[in-house]
């Protein structure tokens, strides 16, 4: 049974080696963590068969170890170990999904016999195909999307989103991490209480911290009046701190303590306040980078990062764009007054080879200005007034070696030979249900003589009987 993994998360390193060893000595890989975040970093990055951790762990303790197991990898079972053995810990462990707790001290033969328990009933419950999360959209009406690196996004909201455990959302800029936090709000049991979102870059740092913590009456110059900080204003519910990563080490330091200890203690106050709130942070950077530079504490890190939940840029989302495009026109063309049909295959192509820097937002402000600025049903290429990108530039990117015209014919062709192909066909289909399936009617629609609307409804594989498509 080689292909066992198990990790061992203790802070005692003498009980780590010892499990280890037994487990090794049964054929199992072994791994260890002396703390409940190294143990998270692990889960994040490699899969496990089976988690034994200790309760008591200064840091994060085993419950939240096993909460979070619970969202990254959710049929791996979980031993939780514990030296305080009462009816109240062992209720709140399989409470939150421990397969078992095992009082200190214990043999080696007791620890193998409850390991093999876990792993028999773990194959029996995936021999029985019972269903994972899925990837509809249900209770995600905000989102766009149906690519198979979205459908994972959607998978990690529905397992994170009925629990209370800390997430990091992460990905470039326009991405939609903001609809991310909300979506998990909306499926939580918080979700009839307050969500607040703070962008951290809009303030300076010290009317940030006012911002977050509040105020008391005659605090600092300006403070006329004591202020209720959003901590506060969120309790009961969640709050997005977006940008986490602008905020000063100062401020940083004051957010671990509200992490640790779920109090808040206003600017000018000597009373700490009790909050209950769920956070979620967001950031276009790579703290993890930021912390090796000395920028962002390693401890808060660890705090923010139980639960990470990574956005894709727009490019990487393989057959979502024709979908936000066709949202954005409908969306647009209701809010302007415009009666817009749709986009011509030669504008789609052009979208097609757009690099999208700015990620859903870039194409959104693309698809408005169309829309405002357009006088056709259709919107065609010199409606959609884009910029070359930076790196398009060769006087920009030095290292970019120059294409031939043949070169760039070749490549153009083979790549709108592609994009159009799928919006022609859908540019057919919607002219169609538009005219209730009257060929005739659709060819006048867009301006296209009945045999070459036909034409290409045959090279589609588009069938008017029975309103079919084969």
């Amino acid at each position: 049974m080689s292909g066992v993994r198990v990790l061992v998360v203790d802070d005692e390193a003498v009980i780590r080696r010892g499990i280890c060893r037994v487990m090794e000595g049964k054929g199992y890989h072994a791994e260890s963590s002396e703390s409940g975040f190294s143990a998270i970093e692990k889960l994040q990055k490699t899969p496990f068969s089976i988690v034994i951790t200790d309760l008591k762990m200064p840091g994060m303790d085993g419950i939240e170890v096993l909460k979070a197991i619970k969202i990254l990898q959710p049929d791996v079972p979980v031993i939780m170990i514990t030296g305080y053995s009462t009816v109240d810990t062992a209720v709140e462990a399989m409470k939150n999904g421990a397969f078992d707790y095992i009082s200190k001290p214990f043999t080696p033969d007791q620890m193998i016999e409850m390991v093999e328990k876990a792993l028999e009933q773990r194959a029996a419950r995936m021999q029985r195909n019972h269903p994972i999360v899925g990837s509809s959209l249900n209770g995600f009406d905000t989102f766009v999307g149906e690519s198979e690196a979205m459908q994972k996004v959607y998978a990690r909201i529905k397992q994170v989103a009925p629990t209370d455990s800390t997430v990091l959302i992460t990905g470039q800029s326009g991405t939609g991490k903001e609809l991310v936090a909300r979506a998990i709000h909306k499926n939580s049991l918080r979700c009839n209480k307050p969500f607040v979102a703070v962008d951290c870059t809009s303030l300076v740092e010290n009317l940030l911290e006012s911002e977050l913590f509040g105020h008391v009456k005659g605090s600092f110059t300006g403070a006329v009046q004591t202020k209720v900080g959003l901590f506060k204003v969120a309790d009961g519910g969640t709050l997005f701190l977006d940008e986490i990563s602008n905020i000063s080490l100062a401020t940083q330091g004051k957010l671990l303590r509200v992490l640790q200890e779920f109090t808040i203690t206003p600017i000018g106050g000597t009373k700490p306040i009790p909050i209950d709130i769920r956070l979620i942070t967001a950031t276009n950077r790579d703290l993890n980078e930021l912390v090796s530079e000395g920028l962002f504490r390693q401890d808060l890190y660890f705090r923010l990062n139980i639960i990470p939940v990574n956005l894709p840029p727009l490019v990487e989302r393989e057959g979502d764009l024709p979908l936000f495009v066709n949202h954005f026109l409908k969306k647009f063309s209701e809010e302007i007054g415009k009666d817009i049909h749709g986009i011509s295959p030669a504008t789609m192509s052009i979208l097609e080879q757009h690099p999208f820097t700015g990620n859903v937002r870039e194409l959104e402000n693309i698809i408005e200005r169309a829309v405002v600025l357009t006088r056709n049903k259709f919107i065609q290429p010199e409606d959609l007034e884009i910029q070359p990108s930076v790196n398009d530039s060769p006087e920009k990117n030095p290292e970019a070696v120059p294409l031939s015209a043949e070169d760039l014919k070749e490549i153009k062709r083979r790549v709108r030979e592609k994009a159009v192909g799928q919006v022609e066909r859908a540019f057919l289909l919607q002219a169609l249900e538009r005219n209730n399936w009257v060929v005739t009617k659709a060819a006048k629609d867009v301006g296209m003589l009945r045999p070459n609307f036909q034409a290409m409804l045959k090279k589609h594989h588009i069938s008017i009987k029975d309103h079919s498509v084969s």
